[in-house]
This record gives structure tokens, C-alpha cells and sequence, in this order.
């Protein structure tokens, strides 16, 4: 089943039926009704579209219309990005896995290879990074597309301009986020774990050896670096949150980090304490939960809202 943000999924009925979304919303409601509310708005959208002879799968779309679930999709875009080719061994299956991160006008998206005709354009460098592809019958899963055997892609002539280079923000409810969501969401720091800190190279910030080696730039003087991980909740759901360096200076004072009796004063203040946080979802390979890794977090300014409101 589909699944994404309601409002997008109400517009591309609409489009495609060429009747107004308030109408659209009533189908789904009556839809909704006639099950007793056993399904959800998303679900019952799905069926007001096959009622209305509208099919996502096969269509050309533009990125940011792409939504969880949707299979065969086409589109057209630029190639931002090709990742390094990784060889993989597990459970006696062996292979290869590509990657790569595709833009259009409206927005980009990472796009995984595992078919080796796919993979071995990029080996061969009959497609690179800079070059402007058409994808046919790829498959969204977890935020990303993804191609098999029967998917398609080759070079197209078009021509792109105005590539989104920043991954688009969405605002949701904790409920509400899929992995690889980029989202910005509003909640109550209600539990702090760490800081833990481990050494970086000062010149890559990845980690180093325990002899201070780095496999780049080899023997360095290594930087501290600290995570900090909340547990933030919105009233709909809770979630962890990762924070690094960064993004800690930004809600705790650099002298209050090393020391465990300043720490613990900002920590007990911090706790309860309503934050605006922005990042990417991954998964947690040992629980296997959704988190969120923070890329900008502050706390919340009530004269600042108040403000806006009023507005």
C-alpha cells in the first residue's frame, strides 16, 4: 500500500481525476464510514482511486510525488552522487549493491542497484555522476527506489536545470516518520542518555584507531567528540534521537559537557523541556528501531511562536 504524506496523495487523485479535493475527501470518508473507520485515510484513498480508474504504478512522476509503496514508477532525473560499490557475503549469498542519489526541480532521492547489468554501467562508466537518466519500473521502499532486474535505466537527452540539492524537510508527528524520512518535528525531551565521547581525526572527523591512526590521513593528534542521545516525545509517539558535537553546543555549553556535576544541573533543566529538532530517520542495526539522527535542534522560543501565530 502506499503510504505518505495524506495531503500529496488527495492532490495526485485530484489531478488525475480532475475533480476538486474536497470532493475526493468526501469519497474517502464516506469510504471510511461504510468500514466503520477500520481502515485508514491512506487505505481508503487507495480505494477511491481504483474506483476512480487511477493507477499510481507505471506513471511519470516527479520526485517529491514519489510516496512508500508506490511500485513501477518512471521518472527523469540528474545523477548528484554515485556511492562506492559495495560486495556483500551473508547466508551464502554473495553480490553486489550500488547506489547512487538522483535530483529533479522537485526534490532527490537515493536510488539501489542489485541487478549486475545495472551495477556494471557504473563500472564500466557508461553512466556517471553528472549524467541525466530515465528510470522505468522501480520500486519506493523505506524512502528509497530501488531496481531490479525488471526495472530500467539508461541516459536521457533531457535536460534538467535547478536540481534540488538538499533533501526537502517534512513536518510529522513521531507516528507519522518512515525510514530515510528527512523530517522536522516539535516535542518534549522527556529522557538523556550519555554523553559518550570517542576520538576523531581532526582533519576527516572519522573515527580513529586506539594508537590514534587514521586510515586517511594515518598518525594524528585525535579530537574528542560526544553523542548524546534523547528521548523526545510529540504526544503521538516517542523516539530516540542521536545528537553529535555539534548539535549538543547547541542546547549544552561546551564547559558543562566534561564535567558530570555541570552536565547533570543542564541534563535535570534539559529534561521536560519542549525542543524543534531536524534530521534524518535511520534504523538502529542492534534494536532495529527507528531514530532519528539530529542535524539542527533548539529549544523552543514561546515569544518566537506566539509571534508567528499571530501572524
Amino acid at each position: 500500500m502506499i503510504q505518505g504524506n495524506y495531503e500529496q496523495i488527495l492532490k495526485m487523485i485530484s489531478e488525475g481525476s480532475n475533480l476538486p479535493v474536497e470532493e475526493i475527501e468526501r469519497r474517502i470518508e464516506a469510504r471510511r464510514a461504510k468500514l466503520s473507520g477500520l481502515i485508514s485515510k491512506e487505505g481508503a484513498a487507495q480505494i477511491v482511486a481504483s474506483e476512480l480508474g487511477i493507477s499510481f504504478d507505471k506513471q511519470k512522476l516527479k520526485i517529491s510525488n514519489l510516496l512508500s509503496g508506490m511500485r513501477r514508477i518512471n521518472i527523469t532525473g540528474k545523477i548528484l552522487r554515485v556511492n562506492k560499490i559495495v560486495e556483500y557475503n551473508k547466508n551464502g549469498r554473495s553480490g553486489k549493491i550500488a547506489s547512487f542519489l538522483i535530483a529533479d526541480e522537485t526534490g532527490n532521492i537515493r536510488v539501489v542497484l542489485w541487478d549486475v547489468n545495472h551495477i556494471r554501467l557504473f563500472e564500466v562508466g557508461e553512466i556517471k555522476e553528472g549524467d541525466t537518466v530515465e528510470i522505468a519500473n522501480g520500486d519506493i521502499r523505506n524512502g528509497e527506489l530501488h531496481l531490479s532486474s525488471f526495472a530500467d535505466i539508461k541516459l536521457s537527452q533531457a535536460v534538467i536545470t535547478n536540481v534540488q540539492t538538499k533533501q526537502a524537510v517534512q513536518h510529522k508527528s513521531l507516528d507519522k516518520v518512515q525510514m530515510n524520512d528527512s523530517i522536522s518535528t516539535r516535542a518534549f525531551i522527556v529522557q538523556i542518555f550519555g554523553p559518550t565521547f570517542y576520538l576523531v581525526c581532526p582533519e576527516c572527523n572519522k573515527k580513529v584507531s586506539e594508537t590514534g591512526t587514521c586510515e586517511a590521513h594515518g598518525k594524528v593528534i585525535p579530537k574528542k567528540n560526544a553523542i548524546l542521545t534523547l528521548i523526545i516525545d510529540d504526544g503521538t509517539n516517542n523516539m530516540r534521537a542521536v545528537l553529535f558535537s555539534e548539535q549538543i553546543k547547541k542546547i549544552v555549553n561546551s564547559d558543562e559537557l566534561p564535567s558530570s556535576d555541570s552536565f547533570m544541573e543542564k541534563r535535570n533543566l534539559l529534561i521536560g523541556s519542549e525542543v524543534i529538532l531536524e534530521g534524518n530517520v535511520r534504523k538502529n542495526k542492534l534494536s532495529e528501531n527507528l531514530e532519528i539522527f539530529v542535524n539542527s535542534v533548539e529549544e523552543i522560543n514561546l515569544d518566537r511562536v506566539i509571534e508567528e501565530l499571530e501572524k
